[in-house]
């Protein structure tokens, strides 16, 4: 059994991309710590759980709990149901804060997402946060991320090499294509909060998409060819890229998750049972020793 730490932001966390991973993690017999800002527990973006909001009609009271956008945008089953166990997990219950994070002794370090700039920027913005992050890389233990998560290591910067953790890796994210898409529909629907699918937005003399999460990704990388998105040509590209279809425990044809060594990353909760499943092997595995670190060259890409 391995213990994994899993930090949180205080509210609007993806409740699939944490609770199903918890689910998984458990299933194979590891223990998780959750870690928040100040040891309460976290709240989930409720628009996720429930759908309602998402809606043109979401802001009418008593008219928003009819949910037709919102019920195709928010949770599937499988991630609702795995949210409902994690509400009642004790671990869930009783998270330690981010200034103890280091403090605990665990193998594996877990980084979900979310997308409600409200909540969730005080989570990527955290040095105390990204500081565990570059401890894990250091040490060579293995380390999962799934979509704005990836954004938390992307930020993390290793004071040996002066570059993010992430240069010199091959990753995944939360694609353009993903994000745009959502985007794209909840500006319509939700048009009161056009941007909430957008945690930054650009600004004066940004092209569109700039602040998206696979640019800023991207640029943290040795090359921009290490952010690998599914491939035209690949089995079941159609699937993968709908923006619809999502993974299951028995279907991992929807998933598209990348592996450099100990480092696991996926792009969105549709791929969250196969990331998680990658990341209990990844723990399984006998401990690999920790690469020197090499410091970044100037005038390198991204």
């Amino acid at each position: 059994m391995a213990t994994v730490l899993l930090p949180l932001p205080s509210l609007d966390f993806d409740p699939t991309e944490v609770g199903v991973s918890w689910s998984v993690l458990r299933e194979r017999g590891h223990r998780v710590v959750f870690a928040t800002p100040d040891g309460r527990p976290a709240r989930a973006d409720d628009l996720m759980v429930s759908g309602r909001g998402l809606d043109p009609w979401g802001a009418v009271p008593g008219l928003r709990r009819l949910t037709l956008v919102g019920r195709a945008l928010r949770a599937n089953a499988d991630g609702r149901r795995a949210f409902a166990a994690l509400c009642r997990d004790a671990g869930f219950l009783s998270p330690v804060r981010w200034d103890e994070m280091h403090r605990q002794d665990c193998a594996g370090l877990l980084l979900p997402g979310g997308h409600r700039a409200r909540g969730m920027r005080p989570y990527l913005e955290s040095p105390v946060v990204q500081h565990s992050v570059v401890e894990f890389f250091s040490r060579a233990k293995p380390v999962a991320a799934v979509c704005h998560g990836v954004l938390v290591a992307a930020r993390s910067i290793d004071p040996a090499t002066g570059a993010s953790v992430l240069r010199g890796r091959r990753t995944t994210a939360l694609t353009w294509q993903l994000e745009r898409k959502a985007w794209s529909v909840a500006r319509r629907t939700r048009f009161w909060d056009p941007s909430y699918y957008r945690t930054y937005s650009e600004g004066p003399g940004q092209s569109v998409g700039f602040m998206s999460v696979q640019q800023e990704v991207t640029r943290a990388l040795a090359n921009p060819d290490d952010f690998l998105d599914v491939p035209i040509g690949a089995p079941d590209y159609r699937l993968k890229t709908s923006g619809r279809a999502r993974d299951s425990a028995t279907d991992a044809r929807p998933a598209w998750v990348v592996r450099d060594a100990n480092y696991i990353s996926a792009r969105w909760p549709g791929d969250v049972h196969t990331f998680a499943r990658t990341f209990a092997e990844a723990l399984a595995e006998p401990a690999q020793p920790a690469e020197p670190a090499q410091p970044a060259q100037p005038g390198g890409k991204g």
